[in-house]
């Protein structure tokens, strides 16, 4: 399990630095977020397989990006507060960060280098979704317009191992 996923680490919009490794022995699924994009009804989606699957082993990831369209106006401060307000987010949001480009955040750089798209590796929107087994390896990456409960199959299949 010691996979190069393992070796990356985030920042909780507080600063917080976490280390992948927490989530080791944990299905997770990682999307970049935007609470004004017109895809942000997933929210909803995203945290209910976050309440039906935290006990089983799920972990779901937020990202929230700018980079479309400005659609992610909220602070690191007030983001938090936004999706938990707006859409009931208790999943694990993370600092606002890049995708594409040259200040593409390593998570993103590690997980497009491994599952490629449509697009190539680049990110096409906000809601891009990518499933990472309990050993850290990248299994399935979805398209923005695939919503949360169209997954759900495939997470209780890595969740049963």
């Amino acid at each position: 399990m010691n996979t190069d996923f393992y070796q990356l680490k985030v920042k909780t919009p507080s600063g917080q630095e976490i280390s992948m490794t927490e989530f080791k022995g944990k299905v997770i699924l990682i999307v970049n977020t935007a609470t004004k994009c017109g895809l942000a009804p997933q929210f909803e989606g995203l945290e209910k397989l976050h309440q039906e699957y935290q006990d089983k082993g799920l972990v779901v990831l937020g990202f929230p990006c700018n980079q479309f369209l400005s659609q992610e106006p909220e602070t690191n401060d007030t983001m938090v507060e936004s999706c938990q307000v707006n859409f009931g987010v208790t999943f694990q949001l993370l600092e606002k960060c890049d995708v594409n480009g040259p200040d593409t955040h390593p998570v993103f750089k590690y997980l497009k280098k491994k599952l490629g798209g449509w697009f190539g590796s680049k990110i096409k929107w906000n809601f891009t979704k990518f499933l990472v087994d309990r050993n850290g390896y990248p299994v399935k990456r979805y398209a923005p317009t695939v919503k949360p409960e169209a997954i759900e199959g495939e997470i209780v299949k890595q969740l049963n191992g």
